[in-house]
């Protein structure tokens, strides 16, 4: 990757050695973008947006039925277990990417991006809109782990897709553009879960037909990479001494970065907070945080993940101390911008690190590693809260401990000095 951290001295050790990787030409490319080869024409804001608005279909699984998790409990009130199950409904999606992305990543590698992307799809609209006839919550839940599945595919298809077509400072701004597209898709998903959910809980189900616009614009505008003109026979092997650190460190970093988002309603609930009205408004000030701190990366970038990393892990580190020490709106207000920021740049500069040194046969798996590790850090967080309230007295005591982690955090990448490989030179 052309981002790379300060060079570690002879009496230093990176926090993983760089390798370079083998010299397997990439796909063509005219400046930092790649080239269909079927038409010769370079990749461009339609590819993009087709991408972009797709990486949005994760989070809507995430947030869209948060508002009628309650409605959806009562509907079922005399199923064994509801309150149980009713959760899982909103978490299984998470669980089920964190644990089945890299099996999506090699498919990815295996047989090709678009003919993956387009059929999950196609399959996330059946899947997700199967609530609206499903008699139990046991089929219910059943179907949100499906939906989890073609959520992985969708995934790890759009942003191996997006480091194939762009290269360098493209994709940099690119990887910034998926944290903002994602982050603002999250605030009006959960406003429209909530709009919809005041006519019926089953109604918001209705939302995920959106894919299949997108499935029609993937199929006509997204295009094959080069190397993918076939299923490959044999992959070559993932470096992991190279990329081991990145995931682990971006498992840490999932669960850093869904604080803010999973337990901000809490946090006003805490303080006396209990207007709708002001949570909804307190969380679109904190979105404008995390779209400030992915425009940055942009910028950032250049200076590498030995810089960009520890600071996005100390900026989001303070804000959640703030965020936990907080006693009124204000100031809570003021943590969660901060805490926002630290979060847009922090998966970005991750994401950047984890592909710095992978191959086009690699990048799949490699993409499905990381989103693995980022969406099991989203649904081991509320429960890593849990824990710690027992443990400190309180929310506030566990998210000044996850502000402390964060800083935690920081300090030791600081230390180990990450480096990015640079990318394979187009033939």
């Amino acid at each position: 990757m052309p981002v790379t951290g300060p060079a570690p001295s002879s009496t230093e050790t990176p926090v993983s050695e760089v390798v370079s990787p083998s010299p397997i030409a990439e796909e063509p490319l005219a400046g930092e973008i790649a080239v269909d080869p079927a038409t010769g024409r370079p990749a461009g804001r339609a590819q993009a947006l087709v991408l972009l608005l797709s990486s949005c279909l994760a989070v809507l699984g995430a947030v869209l039925l948060a508002p009628v998790l309650p409605a959806i409990q009562d509907a079922f009130e005399s199923t064994s277990g509801v309150e149980a199950l009713a959760p899982v409904v909103l978490t299984a999606p998470a669980l089920v990417i964190g644990l089945t992305a890299p099996f999506a990543g090699r498919i990815v590698d295996r047989l090709g991006r678009k003919r993956l992307l387009v059929g999950a799809l196609v399959v996330y609209a059946a899947v997700g809109t199967a609530p609206l006839w499903l008699p139990s919550l046991q089929l219910i839940v059943a179907s949100r782990v499906l939906v989890g599945l073609t959520e992985a595919a969708i995934m790890t298809c759009c942003t191996t897709l997006l480091a194939d077509y762009f290269h360098g400072s493209k994709r940099d701004k690119y990887f910034s553009l998926q944290v903002i597209f994602t982050t603002i898709a999250a605030t009006i998903f959960f406003g429209i879960g909530g709009a919809l959910g005041s006519h019926s809980w089953r109604t918001p189900f209705w939302l995920y037909l959106v894919s299949l616009p997108l499935a029609f614009a993937a199929a006509k505008l997204i295009w094959q990479p080069a190397q993918h003109s076939g299923p490959a026979r044999t992959l070559p092997p993932l470096p992991w001494r190279t990329l081991a650190a990145p995931v682990v460190v971006s498992l840490v970093g999932g669960v850093v970065f869904y604080v803010l988002i999973v337990e901000l309603s809490f946090k006003l609930d805490d303080i006396g907070i209990s207007s709708t009205g002001t949570i909804g408004a307190v969380s679109a000030v904190s979105s404008l945080g995390t779209a400030i701190g992915a425009f940055s990366f942009a910028r950032l970038a250049k200076l590498g993940p030995a810089v960009t990393i520890p600071l996005a892990f100390a900026v989001s580190g303070v804000g959640l101390l703030g965020l936990g020490l907080a006693g009124g709106v204000p100031l809570v207000v003021v943590f969660a911008v901060v805490t926002g920021m630290g979060n847009g740049l922090l998966l970005p500069s991750l994401l950047t690190w984890a592909l710095g040194s992978l191959t086009f046969e690699q990048r799949g798996r490699g993409t499905g590693f990381w989103t693995a590790a980022v969406f099991l850090g989203e649904f081991v967080c509320p429960l890593i809260v849990l824990a710690l309230k027992n443990a400190f007295d309180g929310l506030g005591g566990a998210i000044v401990v996850l502000g402390v982690v964060g800083l935690v955090a920081a300090v030791v990448v600081r230390l180990a000095r990450p480096t990015a490989a640079a990318e394979v030179p187009a033939a």
